[in-house]
């Protein structure tokens, strides 16, 4: 029977608090560069439209240039009188396709030369069974990890190159994580056998896992790169009714929406909070929505003591490995 500690923490995930850091925390960001995966919907695009007024330059990555200058086009529509507009930019990547990511972050470098927030939020959910990547990855573990790994290694140039002018703790790396990390992921978080399958095998693990995936990626991240200034972040933004539920069946997605999905902008408060509150320290974890919060898996943290998320970083740049140099 599951703890009580474990029926709390499902709980409040399931049912957060009021958000205590909205749009009206943000403080002009100009001169920042913000970059974005995922943002020409869902909660990419809402914490673009938050970021939009602080002045800041935002780079709204997808796969659909057509949809995201849609997007673009929306926001700035919605804030035509802004004191400070900021400066919206497509940037074309497909998560899928590791090659694709390598462009993009070489794209990116070309323009900018720095990167002071990086938000890895792409990616699926419940896919398909046989879903895999252009590489052969399991789909979820491909296009939530891997990719995300591969492009922020890539990009590491420029938030370092960011973090050494910029006030501590405020270039940072934010993961994206879950709800499921506690309810659906198998003991110690990541079945290494498992991710080995090329393709997705049982969708609600499979996403589990690689939302763990994306935890072990943040926490060597920030062991690794909190030296240079940089701060590794992962969050679980909440039940939100996004497109990552494009593969639930329409009567069972409605039924999810009535009982816990949350309208989107909501997750692009704790993506915001993670992103820019000066609460937030090297390594946290990131509840909905906006609070620092805790796990309330023990086996994980003891896989995580154990040497598995560094294990899982290696496995992460040995998929990588033909687009990282």
């Amino acid at each position: 029977m599951p703890s009580l500690e474990f029926m709390k923490a499902v709980w409040t995930q399931h049912y957060p608090p009021a958000p205590t850091f909205t749009e009206k925390n943000i403080t002009e960001q100009k001169g920042k560069v913000f970059l974005i995966t995922g943002a020409n919907q869902g909660l990419g695009y809402e914490l673009a439209k938050m970021l939009y007024p602080t002045g800041a330059t935002i780079y709204m990555a997808s796969r659909s240039e057509e949809r995201t200058l849609q997007a673009i086009h929306k926001i700035q529509e919605a804030y035509p009188d802004v004191a400070t507009p900021g400066t919206l930019k497509y940037l074309h990547v497909d998560m899928a396709d590791l090659p694709s990511v390598k462009h993009a972050a070489i794209e990116f470098a070309a323009q900018e030369e720095k990167l002071d927030v990086l938000w890895n939020n792409a990616g699926i959910g419940g896919a398909p069974l046989g879903t895999t990547t252009a590489q052969g990855l399991e789909g979820h573990i491909g296009t939530n990890c891997v990719a995300p790994f591969l492009f922020t290694q890539l990009l590491l140039p420029l938030l370092r190159k960011a973090a050494t002018s910029a006030p501590k703790g405020s270039v940072r790396v934010v993961w994206t994580g879950s709800l499921m990390i506690d309810t659906f992921s198998p003991p110690g978080g990541i079945d290494f056998k498992a991710i080995e399958a090329g393709k997705t095998t049982n969708s609600s693990p499979d996403y589990a896992t690689s939302k763990v995936g994306n935890w072990f990626l943040s926490h060597e991240a920030a062991k690794a790169w909190g030296p240079y200034g940089i701060y590794s972040v992962v969050q679980n933004p909440g039940n939100l009714n996004t497109e990552a539920y494009r593969y639930v069946p329409g009567v069972m997605r409605r039924i999810l929406k009535f009982l816990f999905l949350y309208d989107t902008y909501y997750g692009a408060y704790t993506m915001a909070y993670a992103g820019l509150s000066e609460e937030v320290a090297n390594g946290e974890f990131i509840w909905p929505w906006g609070r620092k919060a805790k796990s309330p898996r023990a086996d994980i943290y003891e896989a995580i003591e154990k040497g598995a998320a560094e294990r899982f970083w290696k496995w992460c740049e040995e998929q990588a490995k033909v687009c990282l140099h």
